[in-house]
């Protein structure tokens, strides 16, 4: 599985959400390779899911890989729930 973790630059903010991407995925037995990277890089990449806020995710209509919304790239207990509702755990 892929994921790719988005913000505006692909910088400070998606390598923040990347890790703690990261740390979800595996507390629940997931296995993904997670990307960090911006909007324009992301509409170009192949990925099973992308992660990123709803303002960057209009960037992002048309792609393939199913958008998870995540409006606080810190609190984890949003991206766990976020992951629980929107991956596939098989």
């Amino acid at each position: 599985m892929k994921v790719l973790t988005v913000c505006g630059l692909g910088q400070g903010t998606s390598l923040i959400l990347k890790m703690n991407v990261e740390q979800a995925l595996r507390e629940k037995g997931i296995r993904a390779d997670v990307e960090h990277t911006d909007v324009s890089t992301a509409s170009s990449m192949n990925a099973d899911y992308i992660i990123t806020s709803n303002e960057l995710s209009e960037g992002l209509i048309g792609h393939p890989a199913k958008i998870i919304i995540v409006n606080n790239y810190f609190d984890m207990e949003e991206i766990n729930q976020a992951i629980e509702q929107n991956v596939d755990s098989n």
